[in-house]
């Protein structure tokens, strides 16, 4: 009975480990249809939701890719040639999960050629750098990969998989995160250890297993506070950087969950940190109880660089706008559904707010 008990976990395991954890199982894809094609009684509705992607689809299908060598965005301000040509391409990842979606939810083979040809474009073209803020642009298309991975052909699988698995490597050995350096504990980690672990559940790879958990576990204990203050939100004084360090540690946490059960949302550090405190510490804020200046005292020049720049949201003293946290808490509500009703009361003007990540939660396995 006891082996029969140690196979039953194995088998568990395996199917966790060759599921689609990053994007949905079929069941998951099934019922969202079912919800996109039913659930229609308010103004608030899958399809409602989904419709975006419906459109941005369609229109990618008379669209061609626009793939760049190195993407080029973070430490460059507005206006620069460099990030303006880099933010054009990167749309491509937008393109690639909305026609992999599309074509998971209705199977017309035409979106699934199309989000081949981006993929393949972007795989013949793209290098991988290790600069976790310029690569975590690509997580819609990790994300639209696993969504049509088992559909491709073996060449072409294996074209992207080599890819994605180049853009993983570099981001271990990513200059950023060597000792002593600021980025090594700040919210590019964060994004780092994020495209690792989507990339490895995505190609089913067992090679990044003693990277993920010792670098999470060391991430959440540093730049984490028992206050719920994240490492970020003390440097930057600016909630913009508190969900921009989150949201990536969220979206790592579910793919873990949904691979092993094992709940990163809830754990606590040896001195009582959690991703739940640093989520709770914005409700209030979300609420507008309490109110807060952004960048008034960061310790970033580039803040200020981007101010005089006349960025939005980067003047400091700009006030928090609790908007900008709704999808930080919708990560968190995959977790606790108890986020759903700060969402509402964040969103009173607008009683039918209803978004897409919430709608993901409703039919991703818990």
């Amino acid at each position: 009975m006891r082996k029969f008990i140690v196979f039953i976990g194995l088998l568990v395991s395996y199917t966790y480990a060759n599921a689609q954890v990053v994007s949905m199982t079929n069941v998951e894809i099934a019922a969202l249809r079912h919800n996109i094609d039913t659930n229609n009684s308010s103004p608030s509705t899958y399809k409602k939701v989904f419709h975006p992607f419906l459109i941005n689809a369609q229109k990618a299908l008379t669209e061609t890719p626009d793939p760049i060598a190195e993407i080029q965005s973070q430490g460059l301000l507005e206006g620069n040639p460099a990030k303006i040509a880099s933010t054009k391409a990167v749309e491509d990842a937008y393109k690639i999960y909305s026609l992999a979606l599309v074509y998971r939810l209705y199977n017309d083979k035409a979106y699934l050629d199309k989000a081949t040809e981006f993929l393949l474009a972007w795989s013949n073209t793209n290098k991988a750098t290790g600069d976790p803020i310029n690569e975590t642009k690509l997580e819609d298309m990790i994300t639209g990969y696993d969504l049509v991975r088992d559909q491709l052909s073996t060449p072409n699988k294996k074209t992207i998989d080599n890819w994605l698995e180049s853009i993983a490597d570099a981001e271990v050995n990513s200059a950023s995160a060597k000792p002593g350096k600021g980025t090594a504990i700040n919210n590019w980690n964060s994004h780092r250890i994020k495209i690792i672990t989507l990339i490895a559940y995505t190609l089913h790879t067992r090679e990044y297993d003693g990277f993920i958990t010792p670098e999470l576990e060391k991430q959440l204990a540093i730049n984490l506070n028992p206050d719920g203050t994240t490492h970020d939100f003390v440097e930057r004084d600016a909630f913009h950087y508190h969900t921009y360090d989150l949201e990536p540690l969220l979206t790592t946490c579910i793919a873990i969950y949904r691979a092993t059960g094992k709940d990163y949302f809830n754990y606590q550090t040896p001195n009582g940190s959690s991703i739940k405190k640093c989520v709770d510490f914005m409700t209030p804020y979300m609420l507008g109880d309490k109110t807060h200046g952004e960048f008034v005292n960061s310790t970033v020049t580039f803040d200020l660089q981007r101010a005089k720049n006349n960025e939005k949201g980067y003047k400091a003293g700009t006030l928090f706008n609790p908007e900008s946290g709704l999808y930080t808490l919708s990560l968190a509500a995959y977790f606790n559904t108890d986020y759903v009703s700060v969402i509402k009361k964040t969103m009173a003007k607008d009683p039918y707010y209803f978004n897409w990540q919430l709608a993901l939660n409703s039919v991703k396995r818990k």
